[in-house]
């Protein structure tokens, strides 16, 4: 197994030096400059580096740490029992992904070619990805809850990065005793789209660019902040509508969601802006009616793609003025060449094109030369 000889391996050349380092999990200092991430951080002792991912998933127990350091330096080293959680080689070669989310913050860095195996990657919508997919050099990997860890194994990255619901996957653990780190991304579970892009500097980190990450990440946050300045200036707040019924129950954004806080930089009167908690809002159709049939403009009505669509999955969204105006706008028509749609892949990395897509439907005037990168009217 590849862990237990790279182990081997670091034991021998150990053995053979007068000198050896002990390296120990507890670290207190984070010396990466983290503006609005909450979920990792990061200790660089010079020669190694300690990645600590705090909150891998909404209920996460526990922390999870993984030691980087050049192999000449892992050799120096001594490892207390279990003080790691992985412990990989700074040079990374090949790298497995398995979300969407993380394929621009390899592009961004330019470390795409290292990209050698997703699960689904027909949800990739990337024309750099997709060629490179196309030409057979990303393998397909299954599905996430049920990756083919043969391919995988066969390919052998220096590291896999998951992510996890509730920290259960038989299929990482398979992973990881084959000698495979695996590590937990959690940018999902941020509380702001700032604070999700900003993970861009967690792959930063394992590509030892961590001056590029953090350059890349502000200037999004410029552009971000830019487009909040101007949305401030808008005469006008049209009133928004969002979601859309699953089995009789509609969905949508609470108030202190990050999709709610677009709205807020958007300058745009949000209807279910005063509403708190995690995860959406589940009402029923007559509550929503009641305070949104005369909404200005209906934004990300579920998958659905076109009027057709919507009327055909239930005839009550005619009641709603966004329908009859056709005022109702979708990023689920913005996709790939394979279906996947962008705004799940590009939308993570790069809030400030939500930002000025949403100023662009909601105060066109703003930006008159701005052509929208996901949303558009619905078919």
């Amino acid at each position: 197994m590849k862990y237990y000889q790279f182990l081997f391996a670091i034991i021998l050349m150990v053995s053979c030096k007068n000198e050896t380092t002990t390296v120990v999990a507890d670290s207190e200092n984070n010396t990466l400059e983290l503006k609005y991430a909450q979920g990792f951080n990061l200790v660089d002792a010079n020669t190694h580096k300690i990645l600590e991912i705090s909150k891998p998933w909404p209920e996460a127990s526990k922390s999870y740490k993984y030691l980087i350091a050049s192999m000449e330096e892992l050799s120096k080293m001594t490892f207390p029992k279990d003080a790691y959680d992985g412990i990989l080689s700074d040079d990374i070669k090949k790298i497995v992904v398995t979300s969407t989310t993380h394929i621009p913050a390899l592009e961004l860095l330019g470390v795409e070619q290292t990209l050698v195996g997703f699960p689904g990657t027909n949800y990739i919508s990337s024309e750099r990805t997709r060629k490179r997919i196309n030409a057979g050099e990303i393998r397909e990997l299954g599905k996430n809850e049920g990756i083919n860890t043969e391919v995988l194994l066969e390919l052998n990255p220096d590291v896999v990065i998951g992510f996890g619901v509730d920290g259960v996957n038989k299929t990482f653990e398979t992973i990881k005793k084959a000698g495979i780190p695996v590590i937990y991304n959690g940018d999902w579970v941020e509380s702001s789209a700032l604070a999700k892009a900003e993970w861009i500097k967690f792959f930063g980190v394992l590509f030892n660019k961590e001056k590029e990450a953090d350059s890349i990440f502000n200037q999004i946050e410029k552009d971000y902040q830019l487009a909040k300045e101007i949305a401030k200036k808008a005469k006008s707040k049209p009133t928004i509508l969002s979601g859309a019924m699953h089995k009789e129950v509609w969905y949508l954004p609470n108030g202190s969601s990050p999709e709610a806080q677009f709205l807020k930089d958007a300058n745009v009167d949000y209807l279910w802006s005063d509403t708190s908690g995690n995860g959406s809002l589940a009402l029923s159709f007559e509550v929503v009616l009641d305070k949104a049939k005369d909404a200005d403009i209906w934004l990300s009505p579920s998958y659905y793609s076109s009027f057709d669509q919507l009327e055909g999955a239930s005839s009550l969204y005619t009641n709603f003025s966004a329908f009859q105006n056709k005022t109702v706008y979708t990023f689920s028509n913005t996709t790939g060449e394979t279906g996947g749609v962008l705004y799940y892949e590009l939308g993570t990395a790069r809030p400030d094109l939500v930002l000025k897509d949403i100023i662009k439907v909601c105060h066109p005037e703003l930006l008159p030369d701005y052509s929208p990168y996901f949303f558009k009217k619905l078919n």
